[in-house]
């Protein structure tokens, strides 16, 4: 059964769907990406540019975290994190490995499950507004915690993205540059 947005919405507004019998999204379901005949959907751009700034949203940090790691050390040591620049140098690791495989597409789900841990791990310790008694701090602190669930949020939804990813390289595959290449060759010889 094909639904228009409208439709789709009429019934979500009206209650009219099966959200009683335990299947909320059945009046939803026909609102998944176009699939092409070869099998390929119409998010490519989107998807691809998102998990660009995704992706080098925490490569970016990952960076930040070993160019900065004396300063954020200290900052570790204010929130009682034991020997803070190894806390700070290692932290790195989870950001800039799993922004890679994001950006690159190569195991994405460890990448985001990387990300994750990371997050889940660090946002309660570096960032416990509920604990500051400065209303200026905890509203800081309170911003940067919701960031970070709103980031996991994001990385816990690629963990349901089928692999694998458009515009990803796979390891064993032929690049593009090969394929080049190769044509080139061919065409020399």
């Amino acid at each position: 059964m094909n639904r228009s947005f409208d439709d789709v919405l009429s019934l979500l507004l009206t209650g009219k769907h099966d959200y009683l019998r335990g299947n909320m999204l059945s009046p939803i379901a026909d609102l998944r990406p176009a699939t092409q005949p070869e099998g390929e959907t119409e998010m490519k751009a989107p998807f691809l540019i998102g998990r660009l700034l995704f992706a080098g949203f925490f490569i970016n940090s990952g960076i930040s975290h070993l160019q900065k790691r004396k300063e954020m050390a200290e900052y570790a040591r204010s929130k009682g994190v034991p020997a803070p620049e190894l806390a700070v140098t290692l932290s790195a690791v989870p950001l800039i490995a799993g922004g890679a495989s994001l950006l690159l597409g190569v195991k994405p789900k460890a990448g985001a499950m990387a990300i994750l841990g990371f997050l889940a791990g660090v946002s309660p310790v570096m960032h416990d507004f509920w604990r500051d008694q400065d209303p200026e701090t905890r509203n800081t602190n309170m911003i940067m915690f919701m960031k970070n669930m709103a980031l996991a949020g994001a990385a816990l939804a690629l963990l349901g993205v089928e692999e694998p990813w458009e515009a990803s390289l796979q390891p064993g595959k032929p690049s593009l540059g090969d394929k080049v290449r190769r044509i080139g060759r061919r065409i020399a010889a």
